[in-house]
């Protein structure tokens, strides 16, 4: 089997819900090849009619909270439910090797297998915000695959994690039954942008701290500034092992999407998204530019030398490549 298939087999075969040849146009959306960049973006082209409709949900919390077993538990009672399912799993990538455990494929066991489901694992390449490079495309083609809900997994919690809730309809934060400590520690900007935020692992004998931690969440998200103005951010508790507490969960999901559509803040949301997607590829694109000028490329060295030393200023360097990458352009 070719490595690269025809712009019109990628098409039919993501239009199809094929989820070998969905992957494979993934890791074509994914590739720095420019031939295949300039493939993907003949394929996106052909696939945007077909995308808009499905429901996306991003879930972000600290390592060890619970996420892929909550979203595994979660993705099959919608599968239930008569709805088909794309899970993207973010992978944090080695700041130092690049390299990514990509292992939440693993974790997700029952949706992995499943017939109307599709996992895809991707690492974040070292990209801001606990997302993968080309999150935006692969949502697209999930959706042009027919699926009816795309779920982000994203790498650890933050501030930086604003960046996914820019790109999903909903924004689920899950916590640990533990409120105190965390809770001091937990970035305002999170909570501003947070639609639905659940204590996960509310089992057993967590089940009395869960609680008491989901109203001191309750509270805290009195004193921020919400991320829409029709939409009170709701707290719950859950149980991704015991499956308890999902359905509420997703009928909180329901209700957040019912309200973007009546007050007409989907649309608008949606071409937010769109805006932002262009100024991140512009800035990608410029970055890559920047960073493959010739020019550049044989300065940079000297330059990051003189400034380890202390002969030069980070601005005056900074401003000797810039000036390299703009008279060549001139």
């Amino acid at each position: 089997m070719p490595r690269r298939l025809t712009l019109q087999a990628y098409f039919e075969g993501i239009r199809n819900r094929d989820r070998s040849v969905l992957g494979r146009a993934i890791s074509l959306i994914e590739s720095r090849r420019k031939d295949d960049q300039l493939l993907a973006e003949e394929l996106l082209t052909r696939c945007m009619p077909f995308t808009g409709k499905s429901i996306r949900v991003g879930i972000t919390g600290v390592p060890g909270v619970g996420k892929s077993t909550l979203m595994d538990r979660l993705g099959m009672q919608l599968i239930e439910k008569g709805l088909s399912i794309a899970v993207l799993a973010i992978d944090p990538s080695s700041s130092r090797t690049g390299g990514s455990i990509l292992g939440d494929k693993t974790r997700m066991e029952n949706l992995s297998v499943h017939a109307n489901a599709f996992v895809r694992p991707s690492p974040t390449d070292r990209h801001l915000g606990g997302v993968a490079r080309k999150t935006r495309e692969t949502m697209l083609l999930c959706e042009a695959a027919g699926f009816d809900v795309v779920l982000v997994e994203s790498v650890g919690v933050g501030q930086s994690e604003i960046v996914l809730a820019g790109m999903v309809d909903c924004f689920v934060a899950l916590m640990l039954p533990n409120a105190g400590d965390e809770l001091q520690g937990i970035k305002k900007g999170l909570l501003e942008w947070v639609d639905i935020l659940a204590v996960n692992k509310a089992d057993g004998k967590n089940a009395i701290v869960a609680n008491r931690s989901r109203v001191e969440y309750q509270s805290a998200l009195h004193y921020v500034p919400h991320r829409h103005a029709d939409w009170i951010p709701k707290t719950l508790c859950v149980s991704g092992l015991k499956g308890e507490g999902l359905e509420a969960l997703w009928s909180g999901v329901e209700e957040h999407r019912n309200m973007l559509m009546q007050s007409g803040s989907l649309e608008k949301l949606r071409t937010e998204q769109r805006l932002e997607w262009l100024n991140s590829v512009l800035r990608d694109r410029l970055w890559e530019q920047f960073c493959s000028h010739n020019g550049v490329k044989d300065t940079f060295q000297t330059v990051e030398e003189s400034i380890s030393c202390g002969d030069l200023s980070v601005r005056q360097g900074a401003r000797t490549l810039l000036n390299l990458f703009r008279d060549s352009n001139l």
